[in-house]
């Protein structure tokens, strides 16, 4: 089945993922950072947050990021997305299937599959209508410090598979080997730690700021972005 994406933002650059555990106000006051120093995306993602506080932090992203004219792209639920009006959804490999999620979101929202190092899950995505795939753990992370490291080799593969789709790398990305992974072919780089952590105004700006850098260098990245 085709799927149209003429009306969904490309994913590329920087792409920011929150932390768990921040208070309402720290949350957006965070994003803000992330995305005044050069985030392209940002997901909101939670695991420790009740339901009301994901609804509530939800809506107030979408706000901020629509202002900022950032998509916000929800971690894990679809109903959630679709209710307080989301850019998009991303899933992983216990949140069901990628053509179940597609036909929920119909064909405006932005759809992310996490692929781990399966480049036939990548391609069963891309056939459910998936506008981007995400490969990971590219290297040792903070956040999943057990995740199964994948080879690098996965972004020119997948590139050759399905070109102008966007491949996300995902796993212990920071300033120090973002290049390495544009290099790689990766279209969009993913980080929580290696954007948000210390979790100061200021930090937060610089971290967003040395990552997105390399993506601004029209020889090195595919899919250039402005910053």
């Amino acid at each position: 089945m085709a799927h149209g994406r003429s009306t969904r933002p490309a994913v590329a650059g920087l792409y920011a993922i929150t932390p768990d555990g921040l208070a309402a106000l720290r949350l957006l006051e965070l994003v803000d950072a992330a995305i005044a120093g050069g985030a392209r995306a940002v997901q909101y993602r939670d695991k420790s947050a009740s339901a009301e506080a994901l609804r509530e932090n939800c809506r107030a992203l979408v706000a901020l990021c629509r202002g900022r004219g950032v998509p916000l792209i929800v971690n894990d639920h679809v109903g959630l997305a679709i209710e307080v009006g989301a850019d998009g959804v991303h899933i992983g490999a216990d949140d069901g299937e990628a053509g179940a999620a597609r036909a929920s979101l119909g064909e405006n929202f932005i759809l992310g599959v996490s692929c781990y190092g399966d480049l036939a899950r990548a391609d069963a995505a891309v056939a459910a209508g998936c506008d981007y795939v995400a490969f990971g753990s590219v290297f040792a992370s903070t956040v999943k410090p057990h995740a199964q490291r994948v080879p690098l080799s996965l972004f020119s593969e997948f590139r050759a598979q399905h070109p102008g789709l966007a491949s996300v790398a995902i796993g212990g990305v920071d300033a120090t080997n973002v290049a390495t992974l544009i290099a790689a072919g990766a279209s969009a780089a993913a980080s929580i730690a290696g954007v948000f952590s210390p979790p100061q105004r200021d930090a937060v700006f610089a971290n967003a700021r040395r990552l997105s850098l390399p993506f601004a260098q029209p020889s090195s990245c595919p899919y250039p972005t402005k910053i």
